[in-house]
């Protein structure tokens, strides 16, 4: 029986092998019959709706558009004092001041008038320059006209927190305007004190015509609310260049600073109020021959409305019309009344 089986063995074995070589393959799967229906979710594979796995969540500041984002708080410019923004603006800004004279039965008149060009080079960097002019029409006496000198320097803003913005500001003058040198033309003279006058006492660097001057100056305000406070300090080292002969100060010192309040009616229309000082922390040869010592210091005070146009996408009109006064002599004995138009075209 055992030689029986093992003989069929023998006989078979060769079938079986040629059987499995020649066997066909198992056919592949059919895709359309092992996908599952639509909306059976399976552990493989997501729901249709549900996010992949492997994407990110997006950020929804990155999907906001532009426009969604809250903007800044408002900044009440001041008439006269620095802003403490970086900007690019060319801005026009003339005092018209009316004054009276001892003994005399006409009043006089002075303008004095500034252009600045300022361009933004990155967001807190600003240089600037600075030209001006001054006339004067005295009660009694020649009139003058004459040049201001140029002031050359540069902003540098900074914001410390959403509220409070800190300006850091370098100034310096050339000194070739009007009526220096060591024979300087009669009438220069009142002139620019009046243009002083006429710029209530805080622009004397232009006015020194024979003086190479520095002046470093810092501001700090708070913007919250339409609502503006700022505060400005500047020291003016002055440096004669020429006129030794006509101006006996080889050097002369010179501190203004200060407050202004502003507040937004509406986005179109703001109101501001302005508290200006200065003061000669050195004693020029013309304070100490003054016996009323007015002349050593000076305070002024200012107030008016400003407009705020948006003309396009990044410019800005903002014109404003202020009236300022003297609270002390000699700009009180004198009975200064000032008026100051201002235009910045920001852009």
């Amino acid at each position: 029986m055992s030689g029986a089986l093992l003989a069929a063995s023998l006989v078979y074995l060769p079938a079986l092998q040629a059987s499995a070589q020649t066997a066909p393959e198992p056919a592949a799967p059919d895709p359309a019959a092992a996908a599952p229906s639509a909306g059976e979710p399976t552990a493989e594979a997501p729901p249709v709706d549900a996010p992949a796995a492997t994407e990110p969540a997006a950020d929804p500041a990155a999907a906001s558009p532009p426009a969604d984002r809250p903007r800044p708080p408002p900044y009440s410019l001041p008439f006269q004092l620095r802003p403490v923004v970086a900007v690019s603006v060319v801005r026009s800004d003339t005092a018209v001041a009316f004054y009276s004279a001892p003994r005399a039965s006409s009043s006089g008149s002075t303008v004095a008038s500034t252009l600045l060009f300022s361009y933004k080079v990155t967001e807190d960097l600003a240089p600037l320059v600075r030209l001006g002019v001054v006339s004067n029409s005295p009660p009694a006496g020649d009139s003058g006209f004459g040049f201001m000198n140029p002031v050359v320097g540069a902003t540098y803003a900074l914001k410390l927190s959403p509220e409070l913005r800190l300006g850091l500001f370098l100034g310096l003058t050339v000194p070739v305007g009007s009526g220096g040198g060591d024979e300087p033309s009669p009438e220069m003279g009142p002139t620019r004190t009046a243009g002083i006058h006429a710029r209530s006492a805080m622009d004397n660097a232009m006015f020194a015509v024979n003086d190479l001057t520095v002046f470093p100056g810092v501001g700090l305000a708070y913007v919250a609310h339409g609502f503006t406070a700022q505060v400005e300090a500047t020291v003016l080292q002055l440096m004669r260049v020429r006129g030794e002969d006509a101006q006996p100060d080889a050097s002369k010192t010179n501190f203004t600073a200060g407050l202004h309040l502003g507040y937004f009616i509406v986005p179109m229309l703001s109101i501001g109020a302005e508290l200006r000082h200065q003061r000669w922390i050195s004693t020029p040869v013309a304070v100490q021959n003054d016996a009323s010592r007015a002349t050593r210091e000076t305070t002024t005070v200012a107030f008016g409305p400003r407009g705020h146009f948006k003309l396009g996408e990044t410019m800005w009109l903002r014109p404003a019309i202020a009236f300022a006064m003297g609270l002390d002599d000699p700009m009180r004995a004198s009975e200064h009344k000032i008026l100051q138009i201002d235009v910045p075209f920001a852009f």
